[in-house]
């Protein structure tokens, strides 16, 4: 052991790791690493006690790697430092004039985002009966839809897909008015036979479904994924929005899937006339949905909150929700923006800052969305060690980061990872997976109740990289934990 730790120790100059990388880990992690068929240079790790910058080991410690989405640590601990545990983002509806005796709103309806996470359609219909409740019953000057809060204010155009599956959720390119995501529910089932029934919800007009370009197939239904292909839409008369399903299906199926299919400003326009309607509202003959700005001395009318960060955040790190990362980190850059900075460069200068302040180098770090859903962001091991001695040093905010972290073998995205093992409920560790990069970075517990900082992850492009690469990592923290 002795030999062990002035190894580590000796790894973590850059000078050495060239040299670091070919030594011998550990058995049991040279073995994890050998029967997964990957070699040792693709694993960077960092293993040191809380409260001590002294690794036990650490191999490629420096290098700057794709950290996939325990990059989500960076905004989390950035964004409850600078925004607070309690921030609450809100979406307001306002107006340049109050309505009229008879209940005729005249001015323009000024929807202003302000990167809320939680508005959905029951939200969005509340919203609308409270204004209903004031004796609106008429919007003579239709809707202005304001996304000003983020720059650009459409984020989502003009960016290639991540994926072939732009339309999954964790694809989502939010901005400051998100609508329940940009997503609707697709419920799709099967017969025996293969005739297939489906619908949107929540219905709203002129959004169509067309299933006329599914086949049946004969898989598992678990499997149904694997036949999918992207929905296209087709722009048809009087605005109408036909959303052609594409590829297979098994049969005797059923699922239930939110996807991102019409462009969100289309989603936001149908359901506003829908829920309006339903209300008992009314429109002007020539009111339309449009996009704009709210004028500063507009009157708030109505407005919702979102959850306090600290509560949201729990959510979003324990299913890692990758759009809900994304808009958390614009707003993180609409906080300190200059005027005309866009919003992301702002962000990932609020999070060098963040860096700099507490003495973390920042070379090599890359920020590009916050979410790890990307090709170019990297930090090193060492800086994300340092982040979470950070974290656990000044303690402000350490109960609220550590709630929000997936505890091995028991909830979020390790649920089922580590369970029965000596890790199990004994490490709190945020995962990371894309095609090329996994990961693992959190706290975790000794048999002696000692905490300890892990960082490790795996960059290689393999075949099925994920699967064996999660074999090896799960090798890690649970020798971490029992050594």
């Amino acid at each position: 052991m002795h030999l062990l730790r002035r190894f580590a120790l000796l790894c973590v100059a850059p000078i050495l790791l060239a040299a670091c990388a070919h030594r011998p880990l550990p058995d049991p992690l040279q073995t994890a690493l050998q029967a997964q068929g990957l070699p040792a240079d693709s694993l960077a790790l960092l293993l040191e006690p809380v409260g001590q910058a002294a690794p036990v080991l650490a191999l490629q410690a420096q290098r700057a790697m794709a950290p996939g989405s325990t990059m989500k640590l960076v905004t989390a601990a950035v964004a409850l430092e600078r925004l607070g545990s309690n921030a609450r983002a809100a979406t307001e509806l306002r107006a340049t004039t109050p309505p009229d005796a008879d209940g005729v709103l005249h001015s323009p309806l000024y929807v202003r985002g302000g990167g809320e996470a939680d508005l959905g359609y029951a939200e969005l219909h509340q919203l609308l009966r409270e204004l209903r409740e004031q004796g609106v019953r008429e919007l003579r000057g239709g809707v202005v839809l304001d996304r000003s809060l983020f720059q650009p204010e459409r984020p989502d155009q003009g960016l290639p897909p991540f994926d072939d599956t732009p339309e999954f959720p964790y694809n989502v390119i939010p901005d400051a008015l998100q609508l329940a995501g940009s997503l609707q529910r697709l419920e799709l089932q099967s017969s025996a036979q293969g005739v297939m029934q489906g619908r949107l919800s929540p219905v709203l007009p002129g959004i169509e479904l067309d299933l006329s370009g599914l086949r049946p197939a004969a898989r598992a239904c678990a499997d149904w994924e694997d036949g999918w292909q992207p929905p296209r839409v087709v722009r048809e008369a009087n605005d109408r929005q036909r959303v052609h399903l594409q590829g297979e299906f098994p049969p005797q199926c059923r699922i239930s899937q939110a996807l991102q299919l019409v462009d969100r400003q289309v989603l936001w326009e149908r359901a506003l006339r829908q829920f309006w309607a339903e209300l008992g509202g009314q429109w002007g003959a020539l009111a339309a949905v449009q996009a704009g700005r709210t004028p500063p001395d507009s009157l708030l009318l109505a407005r919702h909150l979102e959850r306090p960060l600290a509560e949201l955040l729990r959510g979003l790190m324990k299913r890692s929700d990758n759009a809900q990362t994304r808009l958390l980190y614009q707003r993180l850059g609409a906080a300190v923006a200059r005027p005309g900075e866009p919003t992301l460069a702002a962000a990932a200068r609020a999070v060098q800052a963040w860096f700099t302040e507490r003495g973390i180098p920042v070379d090599g770090l890359v920020m590009d969305n916050g979410s790890g859903l990307s090709r170019s962001e990297r930090i090193s091991a060492r800086q994300m060690a340092d982040l979470l001695q950070a974290v656990w040093r000044e303690q402000r905010h350490l109960p609220e980061f550590l709630n929000t972290l997936p505890v091995a073998g028991e909830d979020g995205t390790l649920s089922r990872r580590l369970k029965h093992g000596p890790a199990q409920g004994r490490a709190r560790l945020k995962t990371g997976t894309l095609r090329d990069a996994v990961g693992l970075a959190g706290y975790l517990w000794d048999r002696a109740g000692r905490p300890w900082v892990l960082v490790a992850w795996i960059n290689h492009d393999s075949q099925d990289l994920p699967q064996r690469g999660r074999a090896v990592l799960d090798a890690v923290a649970e020798w971490a934990v029992s050594r």
